[in-house]
């Protein structure tokens, strides 16, 4: 991780340009890191800098400076440096004599240079990539040295200004074909380019397989905002506005990611169908979801929902749960107002969809109060599994990408089918992950209290995990702590949890968990899914399925 005052330097520029597709464009991320595997690779730049990447399950780690003995050693002087992006030239143009230096075995170097090729042909197309490395040819101009061959800078054409870098300007100055006929998964009519960008496209043996990226923090942010938009559109203006009206607005118009309507939006687009069709579904799911996190957060007694108190803890559980019923009714009038613009079979096939998902979701939720309520605490994984897939894993990934795909009109049970496998995997391991960072993340970024899943009782995998490995005296201890009412709870209780757990391994073994389980997701996802071509919904789906397995923990 580096930061704004940290120098402009080759590391600096490779750990940025990591974090960056590693929250917009994770598949491109797996997909490199799947090349590299175990092989550990030192960078030398030529302005003195040294980094060491390293692949994790589906991450790319960067560390400054060199950690241990690397496999593959490369080195690049400034010419080098210039050609990193250029998807103009072919490879053998890029190794310039006594310019770019490899050393290691044979077959490391190849995985190395694959990865490389992959980062190049598939990143260089992004948006915010190429705009990141603008910024430090900016910043630093004398840093990577002059431009290595080609004709003078040219003017753009679109009035930008060439920065005399020749990758940069080349890529800075392509611009889809048709603009004003495409639209975006958000649902907005594009003058500007799409977020979605091949960078380039080629059938030669040599070349990567051709897949459509985009831009997941983009596109997640224009499909939150088309849904809220829709849902201002729904809520009914008149009174009672103060208790009712105004706090149905609240949970929904906290920023959280955007995630379900995303999935609706993708899976609509994926079959070919207008992402537009879907926005009365994706609200519908927004509804339900956030009327479903209103009665959670009473029945759980928490105090914060996305850094904000909870309905509960403001306005009281009476007006909480009147808000969280108004809600769903909200949620299922959206649903039925399809009628009118996608017809009765869709609306019937959405009705089928949410019908199910609701019961799922309310039988999960059964499921792990009737544990604490009973004071029982599972001892298989697969407990767990079951009752995440049902309480959340259905509303949360299954159901979303299901109900896109019959706003664009897929009604066979047996394609529908399709997406349950691999997003069930990708909802328990995205499940697992929110857990762990409820244990050991950013509050301010996690959006709800410290800790709050032990002092709710929650039974994580974690929990699960530090019961079966504990012994008897000191699982006597953690029972009594456990099983004490929200209100008994001190955070120190709850600290002496989370220590155990971090003794027993229960926080790694949770996160490897989840990241073999996402794995296999994501295995499926490609497997069962082949029936979808190449689209750009299908890009955003797949992002969407490896950013559980690339986001940082």
């Amino acid at each position: 991780m580096t930061t704004d005052t940290a120098p402009y330097t080759g590391t600096r520029l490779l750990a940025e340009t990591v974090t960056a597709l590693s929250e917009r464009a994770p598949a491109i991320v797996a997909a490199a890191a799947e090349e590299l595997r175990e092989i550990r690779l030192g960078l030398h730049f030529h302005d003195g800098s040294r980094a060491t990447l390293t692949a994790r399950h589906s991450r790319l780690l960067v560390e400054p400076d060199l950690v241990g003995e690397p496999d593959v050693e490369v080195a690049f002087d400034d010419r080098a440096m210039n050609l990193v992006f250029d998807a103009q030239r072919p490879p053998v143009e890029q190794v310039l004599p006594q310019s770019l230096d490899v050393r290691g075995p044979r077959d490391r170097v190849l995985a190395v240079w694959r990865a490389f090729v992959l980062l190049s042909q598939r990143a260089s197309g992004l948006r915010f990539v190429q705009q990141l490395w603008r910024d430090y040819r900016e910043q630093a101009p004398r840093l990577w040295g002059a431009t290595t061959g080609g004709s003078a800078p040219r003017s753009s054409p679109h009035g930008d200004t060439p920065t005399g870098w020749h990758a940069v300007d080349f890529l800075a100055d392509r611009r889809p074909l048709d603009p004003g006929e495409q639209t975006t998964i958000g649902g907005t009519v594009n003058a500007e380019p799409r977020l979605l960008w091949d960078g380039r496209r080629s059938t030669g043996w040599w070349e990567v397989k051709p897949v459509d990226d985009a831009d997941l923090v983009e596109t997640m942010r224009a499909c939150r905002a088309r849904a809220n938009r829709e849902i201002d559109l729904l809520l009914p203006d008149r009174e009672p506005k103060a208790d009712l009206y105004d706090l149905m607005r609240s949970y929904p118009t906290r920023q959280g990611k955007g995630l379900r309507p995303t999935l609706v939006f993708a899976a609509c687009a994926a079959f070919g169908e207008k992402p537009e069709n879907a926005v009365r579904a994706a609200a519908a799911l927004e509804l339900f979801h956030n009327g479903f996190l209103v009665h959670d957060d009473i029945a759980d007694e928490s105090t914060h929902r996305r850094g904000l108190p909870t309905m509960n803890t403001e306005f009281g559980n009476g007006l909480a749960v009147n808000t969280g019923d108004g809600l769903n009714l909200l949620a299922v009038d959206a649903v039925l107002a399809n009628l009118e613009t996608l017809g009765l079979a869709r609306t019937l096939g959405l009705i089928q969809e949410v019908m199910h998902m609701c019961r799922e979701s309310i039988e999960g939720q059964a499921v792990e109060l009737g544990w604490i309520h009973r004071r029982v605490v599972p001892t298989r994984d697969e407990d767990y599994f079951t009752m995440s897939t049902k309480k959340t894993g259905w509303y949360t990934c299954i159901s979303p990408c299901r109900m896109g795909a019959v706003c664009a009109g897929i009604t066979d049970p047996d394609v529908l089918g399709r997406f349950d496998e691999a997003f069930r995997l990708i909802g328990i391991a995205f499940q697992i992950q929110d857990d762990i960072l409820n244990l050991v993340g950013d509050e301010a970024l996690y959006g709800k209290e410290a800790l709050g899943d032990l002092l709710e009782g929650k039974r994580t995998v974690m929990l699960i995990h530090l019961f079966r490995h504990a012994g008897e005296r000191e699982r006597a201890r953690l029972s009594q702590l456990l099983h004490q009412r929200r209100v008994d709870k001190s955070q120190d209780n709850a600290e002496e949890m989370l220590a155990a757990m971090r003794e027993h391994g229960s926080i790694e073994y949770a996160t490897d968990l989840a990241d073999r389980l996402a794995a296999e997701g994501i295995a499926r996802f490609e497997r069962d899914l082949a029936i979808i071509p190449e689209n750009e919904g299908k890009a955003v789906l797949r992002q969407i399925a490896h950013y559980v397995t690339t986001r940082p923990l």
